[in-house]
Formats: C-alpha cells, structure tokens, sequence
C-alpha cells in the first residue's frame, strides 16, 4: 500500500490532523503536545506511533525526551505528502481546535525558549534551603516593593488588605477595593491604626470597579481573579481604570482539580490555564503579555501560583 493511501486511512481522526499539523509546525514532545491538546499522554503516544508507522512522523531522542516532526520524504511520496499537509490546511478550518491549537503552540515554544526563567525557577529552588541569619522571602519581598516607583495602584480584591499596606509603604496612592463590608471595614481601621495616609479602602465588585476611567498606572489581582463571576470582564475593567501605558498585574491559581475549594475557600473558577489568562488580557487589549508559572506548593494538592503581566498601549 502506498504511503499516501496509508496516511488517508489514518487522517479520518481529527487529533492526528492535529498533531500533523502542529508538527509540521514545530518539532515538539509529548509531554508539549499534552499541554497543547489536553489530551492523555497515553492516547497522543498511540496516536504518535501509529503517524509514525505510516511514515508521516520521525523522532529525535535528547536525553529523556523524544521529540516529533513531521518527516521529511523526497521523491513522489514527498510530493504527495506535501499535497496531503494542504489538504489538511484546508481541513483544519472545519476544527474547532485547530485554531487554538497555533495559539497554544505559540505559548508552550515561549516556554521553552525562556532559559533565563530556568535559570531563575533553579535559584528559587535553593533558596532559603541552607540557613542564613536574616535572609528570608518575606525580606527580599519587602525591599523589591520598596524599590517601585511611586504609583497609583487598585488591589483589585485586596481582602483585608495585607499586600495593599505593603504597597503603600512606597507607593504614591493604593486604593483597595473589595466587596465584603466587613473586609473594608477591617482594612480601613489597620490603613488608621498603621497611619497610611495614602491608603484608600472602597466597598466594589471586581466586574463594576468604583474608579474613573484612567484613574491607576497598577491594577492588581492577588490570588482574587478565580473569585469574579466572569474573569473576563474583570480584567476589561481593570484596562478601563488603567492609564494609557499602565500596567496589570495577575496572581492566580492554575487550573487544578481540588474541587473542594469551592466550598473551603468561596471559589468560583478552580484556577485558570496561562492560555486564558493570556485570552482574558488580549481580549481586553493588552500587549507585551508575559505569563509564568511561579510556584508549586509542596503538599497535596499541589496548588501552582501563575504570574501574569500586561500592558496598556500608550496613546
């Protein structure tokens, strides 16, 4: 049997036209490809192989890691393979997925070509390891706040307010809102008692901010934004009070699956993938979107800390 009659038999599953797709793009683990399809490893494995018995997918082994791509064939096979891969360009308009499948792409190749973030994920891991009088996170945090310049920042959520005093030690105004009365209320009369004149408390919902338009150069969500009925209209309105050329700032959960929370901790959405952050801030209209998974915590369930910055065009 030929190889394009071979391949045709195969390509009647949307997920191998997927895959072929996305490799033919770029050359991508499974472990990548799990992350891109949110599909099991053992299904895209058989998936893999059985692309690679057709003659369509070769590998390269690094290490632990075996990478894919589409294989490159000369000769008539080639050509029809070529035609094949258009066929399947086409196709792809028809797959739901295939669209967000670039964009996922996309997303997990920044990843991988951020060597200056593994270099700081393997600092991060040694410290506080080893005891040294004085050195500590808290610290370390206390002074990079210190160093920001003074700005007018919204702690979108901000709960009681902890970080929002920390903040205002340096900033120019910070203006917590949240929509418990008792939170504002507590909040207020530490902003008294610790004297930080420049600290506001405002009663408000995340979704209907109680700030003009351009009033901030910061919006903040810490650990706040899985709270919002509809993230993205949240994050919309924090690009309404920012300042052309203002900047958001997200800390949030990634998706997990400790459906507990809900009850445990009021939490409406059990976290978000960087993709939807990333879709929330474009929506929106912010540019220069960095995401970054920032931290996993050591005991069950594992919870993972996802950063999230984004900027506002300047006019």
């Amino acid at each position: 049997m030929s190889l394009l009659l071979r391949s045709m038999r195969l390509l009647g599953d949307t997920t191998r036209v997927r895959l072929l797709l996305l490799l033919e793009r770029e050359e991508l683990s499974v472990a990548e490809l799990q992350e891109i399809l949110a599909k099991g490893q053992s299904q895209i494995s058989t998936h893999l192989a059985q692309l690679k018995q057709a003659g369509l997918l070769e590998d390269r082994r690094t290490g632990k890691q075996i990478f894919y791509r589409v294989k490159t064939i000369r000769g008539a096979d080639g050509k029809a393979v070529s035609h094949l891969m258009t066929v399947l360009r086409q196709a792809a308009l028809e797959i739901p997925d295939a669209e967000q499948d670039k964009h996922s792409l996309k997303l997990v190749v920044s990843k991988r070509r951020d060597k200056m973030r593994s270099y700081f994920d393997a600092l991060a891991g040694k410290f506080g390891r080893e005891y040294l009088p004085g050195r500590s996170w808290e610290g370390l945090g206390e002074v990079l706040l210190r160093l920001l310049p003074p700005l007018v920042i919204a702690d979108l959520g901000a709960g009681e307010g902890t970080f929002s005093q920390l903040l205002a030690l340096r900033a120019k105004r910070v203006i917590a809102i949240d929509n418990s009365q008792k939170m504002v209320e507590f909040g207020a009369n530490l902003a008294r008692t610790h004297r930080l004149r420049n600290l506001e408390y405002k009663l408000g919902d995340l979704e209907a901010v109680p700030l003009a338009d351009g009033e901030v150069e910061l919006a903040l969500f810490s650990q706040s934004l899985h709270h919002a009925l509809h993230p993205a209209v949240a994050v919309a309105e924090a690009f309404r009070i920012l300042k052309p050329g203002g900047r958001i700032a997200i800390l949030d959960l990634v998706r997990h699956q400790f459906e507990e929370a809900r009850e445990l901790y009021a939490d409406v959405w059990l976290g978000f993938t960087e993709l939807e952050l990333r879709g929330f801030l474009k929506k929106a209209g912010f540019r220069n979107v960095q995401t970054a998974v920032v931290h996993r915590e050591p005991e069950p369930p594992h919870f993972e800390t996802v950063s999230v910055l984004g900027d506002k065009p300047a006019e």
